[in-house]
């Protein structure tokens, strides 16, 4: 029977049929409880940008403790014909044995370093994918879309007005989330506001001074109900000769009487630039020098960019399809790939080789450190064996730069912090959630006080480096001699 969008549904089932029959099959494999690890990580910035930023990890951990199957559940699979009564069986009690290392949500990060690991056997590892890569995707994506548009504002603050033309509702509440984690100050989206207390924001839509008999009845009956929070969206017929002096006169006529002054007044179409200057003009002129203007319409960080450069006089944006959907760029391109597995009391490496380079894969468990210099600045992230020494920063350090290998290369006058953390333990969290308002100020402390200028620039940025240990960057090199070598076809 079909569901509507109120009917109750297990998330569990937010996965791809094949990890389901691959378990299946691991069911009956006698090493089935060995352990294995994989690696999420991702190839390439959204935007050809010098950066992204973290975002999802709270849902993946909530997934991950919650998982489980119901008898509706394994009723349907039984349909399908594709399982065995045994791993049915097994479905029925089920719940994730594994660990989880992460990123703290909100870390600024780069291109194949793995911002989460799974260690885990091997049928847990395999469910978890689709749901872990499917947060990981659209949140990131969204908070560092955020990021960029917040940044063009220089300052003025930035809403997210995007639920209208998000891909779905799920899309358009947790594309809240991660577009105030990049540094939106908050949503038109109520649900999103309920769930994780965001401030929430709206002015007016064109209905309502369309549905009056004129423009100034609209604007006067809407700040007799709201005079505290009078926003008038002027643009329904005519911005300068029309709307603004409407919103003027109500603020005379009507708010000033009460003791309340105009909050401000918004513009959603035209030439932002140039009707910004003008409203400003006019409302400075009658003495509404506090009065804000409030921009939306298909706004993203070049077109405001833009509305900056020629001096446009916006006090904030609200911001909805070209954030919601990251429009430029909407896919983030995360995956996830085996780095090591567990037999025998060995642990042995994994690697993915391909024609194309940039899908080899970096094996094996890892450690990855973010590298400082004198001033605090984050020069470059460094991968390490899981089992290597910690790295004594009192000492030079020699590292291989995996794109130039044969420079003789060393960190010097440095200091570094690993950046995986474990949180969930045998199935567990072991670290309380982190508020909202936290994570996003995370982000911001990071953007200005750690990462280098040139790496924020929309056009050409730096690329970070992603360095390895010397031991690390021999493992990889053994690992692609013998696969190479292993793998070949006999003459």
């Amino acid at each position: 029977m079909n569901k509507t969008i109120y009917d109750k549904r297990n998330i569990s089932m937010v996965m791809d049929l094949y990890e389901l029959t691959m378990a299946n099959g691991y069911l009956s494999e006698k090493d089935r409880n060995d352990y294995v690890t994989f690696d999420v990580f991702y190839r390439k910035n959204p935007d050809n940008g010098g950066y992204a930023i973290f975002a999802g990890l709270e849902q993946v951990i909530e997934y991950i403790e919650q998982m489980h199957f119901d008898q509706e559940d394994i009723d349907y699979l039984r349909s399908l014909h594709l399982f065995s009564e045994d791993f049915l069986e097994y479905l029925k009690t089920y719940h994730f044995k594994g660990d989880l290392f992460a990123f703290p949500e909100g870390t600024i990060m780069y291109p194949n370093e793995p911002i989460i690991t799974v260690r885990a056997p091997l049928i847990d590892a395999q469910l978890v994918e689709t749901a872990i890569l499917a947060e990981i995707n659209h949140q990131s994506l969204i908070a560092t879309k955020a990021s960029r548009i917040v940044r063009a504002a220089r300052g003025r603050a930035v809403s997210d007005f995007g639920a209208r033309r998000a891909h779905n509702m799920d899309a358009a509440v947790y594309g809240a989330r991660a577009a105030y984690i990049g540094g939106c100050v908050g949503t038109a989206t109520v649900l999103a506001g309920q769930m994780f207390d965001i401030p929430v924001s709206g002015t007016m839509a064109h209905s309502w001074v369309m549905y009056q008999e004129d423009e100034y009845t609209a604007f006067k009956k809407f700040a007799e109900l709201y005079p505290d929070d009078s926003i008038l969206l002027i643009d329904t017929y005519d911005v300068l000769n029309s709307g603004v002096p409407n919103a003027i006169r109500v603020a005379k006529e009507v708010l000033e009487p009460m003791g309340k002054r105009l909050k401000g007044v918004r513009l959603d179409s035209g030439d932002l630039a140039y009707l910004s200057r003008k409203v400003r003009q006019k409302l400075d002129a009658a003495g509404l020098e506090d009065a804000i203007i409030v921009a939306s319409n298909s706004l993203d960080e070049y077109t405001i960019n833009s509305i900056m450069d020629q001096g446009g006089c916006i006090d904030s944006y609200g911001v909805g399809e070209r954030l919601i959907t990251s429009k430029s760029d909407p896919v983030f391109g995360a995956v996830y790939k085996m780095a090591e597995a567990e037999k025998d009391g060995q642990r042995i490496p994994k690697i993915k080789i391909s024609e194309t380079v940039e899908k080899i894969t970096n094996p094996g468990r890892k450690k990855v450190y973010r590298v400082f210099d004198e001033e605090g600045k984050a020069v470059a992230d460094l991968l390490t064996k899981y089992d290597e020494r910690p790295i004594d920063t009192s000492k030079r350090y020699r590292y291989v730069d995996s794109k130039k290998p044969w420079k003789n290369m060393h960190y010097e006058n440095y200091s570094v912090k690993e950046l995986q953390h474990q949180v969930i333990k045998e199935g567990k969290r072991i670290s309380a959630p982190v508020p909202l308002k936290d994570i996003q100020k995370y982000v911001w402390d990071q953007i200005h006080n750690e990462i280098w200028d040139s790496e924020l620039r929309f056009d050409n940025p730096h690329e970070h480096y992603l360095d390895m240990s010397p031991s690390y960057y021999e493992m990889k090199m053994d690992l692609l001699y013998k696969s190479q070598n292993n793998n070949k076809e006999e003459d």
